[in-house]
């Protein structure tokens, strides 16, 4: 692959995935190697309790070029994407999921997306989502709520693959949702208000071979809503 973007920083939210963390980051440094000219690979390390900071260290150790960041307990998805987004360098910030379910060899395809829609932010939308129907269901009811309570409407606004100036990320100064699965709601609701340009891509999802995923815990749904509704309110 040709080297198609001068500067990326890239970030993977960690909790709890010993299972996939090594094979994810060896495989998304490689893709990095191949289309940047400058890269950083920043893992979020969100109070994991198996052998993941271990693992996270030795990948430290073996490359200058990744960085850590460790919340010594578990602040939720919101505070980890929260943290990636801020503590990122370069003009243009990228972040996929940690547990082997997207191919981040597809970022090319994001960076050709954002040159031809001349986009500050590129989302993500499943060509096929890989989970189960209840899951499915309840992002749909998501998405509409959403769209109900603040107009927006994209194809999926959950999708944990995106690319996103920095830019934009200067001009939102405080992403207020921490627990909850709220965060990328909110970064693309406050994005298009400051009228910055959002094009979506279509991606590969694979199903989950290894781990257990948290996000549709009762109480993150419960903390997304309170986020949701405490948002709306402010903004009306």
């Amino acid at each position: 692959m040709a080297k198609i973007i001068d500067e990326l920083s890239v970030f993977l939210p960690i909790y709890n995935e010993e299972a996939n963390l090594e094979s994810v980051v060896l495989a998304t440094k490689e893709v990095l190697q191949n289309v940047a000219e400058e890269w950083e690979l920043i893992i979020i390390n969100d109070g994991s309790t198996d052998k993941s900071p271990e693992l996270i260290r030795e990948l430290a150790q073996s490359e200058k070029r990744i960085r850590v960041i460790t919340h010594k307990v578990n602040e939720g998805y919101g505070a980890s994407i929260a943290s990636g987004l801020y503590e990122s360098k370069y003009p243009w910030i990228a972040f996929t999921d940690s547990d082997g379910q997207f191919d981040f060899a597809e970022i090319t395809d994001f960076i050709a997306k954002r040159r031809e829609a001349n986009a500050d932010l590129v989302i993500g939308y499943y060509k096929k989502r890989q989970v189960s129907t209840f899951k499915k269901i309840t992002s749909k009811l998501w998405e509409l709520t959403v769209f109900m309570l603040f107009g927006l409407k994209v194809r999926d606004i959950d999708c944990g693959f995106k690319l996103i100036s920095k830019k934009v990320i200067e001009t939102i100064p405080h992403l207020e949702s921490q627990r909850g699965a709220f965060i990328s709601s909110e970064l693309l609701i406050k994005a298009r208000n400051e009228g910055f340009r959002i094009a979506e891509i279509s991606v590969t999802h694979y199903p989950r071979l290894k781990g257990v995923g948290t996000g549709r815990n009762l109480n993150v749904i419960f903390k997304s809503f309170i986020d949701l509704l405490r948002l709306w309110k402010k903004l009306h």
